[in-house]
């Protein structure tokens, strides 16, 4: 699979890597042993890159990534975590000591001494105005508790600021054929400041594989149930921020913009790859057979102009009204 260097961190990670908020929470449950053959057909697929957060299952994704590198030390996977969301999110929490503590807490979880690379995990928009801040990362960083730091963002408006930040290895935000505003501004600019681009909610929360209908029934325990009008957290981590009946209609349409032989899904990963600045997209995955379908999306052929311009307009006609002027 094709590796690209994952922004300031200078180590390459796989254009496609593996998302892993599903194995610890929010998206019903996963069995450990099924977590562990997920993390494994996605290294077998080429994959080198897994994101989690500390919050995922209040640490199980994380200790399952460790359990599972333990196991196999010959893979060569970067691991990004994310930290900032165990505590209520005012920026008056996001102090060297907390930091300190949420670290030591993933080190352990993970089982390594120094973290590849810890994202500010959606953290309130004052944070990223505050130098404090980027201090007391710059500190861990001295102090080797981490490798490297980066946020992950809900807004443009905080990804350009976080770009803005000489330290900023990388920044993860939501980014899809639903979700084409990024591709204005943070793209861009993170490619001129050297900053890498993982791109999260690729197939906006299932919507774009196009398996769901007006029928279809999440579980009590998914987000998709209980956060789609932003009850739990930010509205946009769901549905990338779409409302389901509307975004149904739009996905059924994408559907037939599928390339012969790709899938919905893979037609969304393989728009992903080839947008200008990105470094990863990290879908999740329930199952090694997700993993390896998302993953082979990487050895689709470019789409063409035609296909491009047909997503651009999708978006114009669908889905723009919704959501560009929120995120």
């Amino acid at each position: 699979m094709e590796q690209r260097v994952l922004g300031r961190t200078g180590r390459k990670v796989s254009v496609v890597g593996l998302g892993t908020w599903q194995l610890g929470a929010d998206w019903g449950q996963v069995r450990e042993e099924d977590a562990l053959a997920v993390l494994d057909a996605a290294v077998e697929t080429g994959v080198t890159f897994f994101d989690t957060a500390d919050v995922y299952g209040d640490g199980r994704s994380e200790q399952l990534i460790g359990r599972y590198l333990r196991e196999r030390p010959d893979a060569e996977v970067l691991v990004a975590t994310k930290m900032g969301r165990r505590v209520e999110q005012r920026p008056e929490h996001y102090t060297l000591d907390n930091f300190r503590a949420w670290t030591d807490r993933s080190r352990a979880n993970l089982g390594t001494e120094t973290l590849d690379l810890v994202q500010l995990h959606c953290p309130p928009t004052p944070v990223y105005s505050s130098d404090a801040v980027f201090d007391a990362l710059d500190t861990l960083v001295a102090e080797q508790r981490i490798a490297a730091y980066a946020v992950s963002v809900e807004t443009c408006a905080e990804a350009l600021a976080a770009i803005a930040r000489p330290g900023t290895a990388s920044v993860q935000i939501i980014l899809n054929p639903f979700r084409l505003k990024p591709l204005e501004e943070v793209l861009p600019a993170a490619a001129e400041a050297g900053v890498g681009i993982i791109a999260r909610v690729p197939l906006a929360s299932g919507l774009l594989s196009g398996r769901y209908t007006r029928e279809t029934v999440f579980g009590p325990d998914d987000h998709r149930t209980y956060n789609r009008h932003g009850e739990a957290f930010d509205q946009g981590e769901t549905f990338s921020g779409v409302e389901f009946e509307s975004g149904l209609e739009a996905a059924a349409e994408f559907a037939e913009l599928a390339p012969e032989g790709a899938t919905p899904a893979q037609t969304a990963l393989r728009w992903l790859i080839q947008q200008p600045g990105v470094t990863s997209v990290i879908p999740g995955a329930r199952s090694p057979e997700q993993a390896r379908a998302n993953a082979s999306a990487a050895q689709l052929p470019p789409l063409t102009a035609p296909v491009l311009e047909a997503v651009r307009d999708l978006y114009d006609r669908r889905i723009r009204a919704q959501v560009h002027h929120r995120w």
